[in-house]
C-alpha cells in the first residue's frame, strides 16, 4: 500500500463529495496537474485504497423504513468465533453495516427494517440466532442528521 500524503488525502476527500468528477475538475480541485492528478488515482485504485466508485440511491421505500443501530457482544473473542459470526452476519440483507469494535460491545450494525415489528422479527429470528452472541442491545435512530442513505 502506498504512503498516502496531502495531495492524495485532497483526492479522497474531493471523490467522497462527487466520485464522477471528470479528473480535470478533480485535478482542479485539488490542486494538481491533471496528468499528476491521473497517475496518483490510478496508484491509490490499484493499491486498494480506492476500491470503487457506487451510487447512493435515494429510493422512496428506503425512506419508509426505521434504522435500527444494534450493538452485539460475543460469548467468546477468539479468531474462530469472530469468523463464523462475520460469515453469518454478511448473509443479512438487513444488515447494511457492520463494524468489529472496541469497547463494550464485540460489533456494531446498523440494521434496516420496514417498523418496529419487522425489527423484533429480525432480532428474533435472525440476530439472535447468529453464533456466539452473547447479548443484543438496540436503539431506533428517530432521525438521520449526517450521512448517506444506502
Amino acid at each position: 500500500m502506498p504512503s498516502i500524503d496531502d495531495a492524495d488525502h485532497r483526492i479522497l476527500r474531493a471523490l467522497r463529495e462527487d466520485g464522477r468528477m471528470t479528473n480535470a475538475a478533480l485535478a482542479e480541485a485539488v490542486g494538481l496537474s491533471p496528468s499528476a492528478c491521473l497517475r496518483r488515482l490510478r496508484l491509490l485504485e490499484r493499491s486498494g485504497v480506492i476500491r470503487g466508485y457506487t451510487a447512493i440511491i435515494d429510493e422512496p421505500a428506503a425512506r419508509d423504513t426505521v434504522t435500527v443501530i444494534v450493538q452485539i457482544t460475543l460469548d467468546r473473542q477468539t479468531e474462530e468465533h469472530l469468523s463464523r459470526f462475520e460469515t453469518a452476519v454478511r448473509r443479512l440483507p438487513e444488515v447494511r453495516e457492520c463494524y468489529l469494535m472496541t469497547g463494550m460491545s464485540d460489533y456494531l450494525l446498523r440494521v434496516e427494517a420496514r417498523d418496529a415489528a419487522d425489527y423484533e422479527r429480525i432480532h428474533k429470528e435472525q440476530l439472535s440466532r447468529l453464533p456466539g452472541v452473547a447479548r443484543i442491545q438496540s436503539s431506533f435512530a428517530i432521525r438521520r442528521v449526517l450521512g448517506r442513505a444506502g
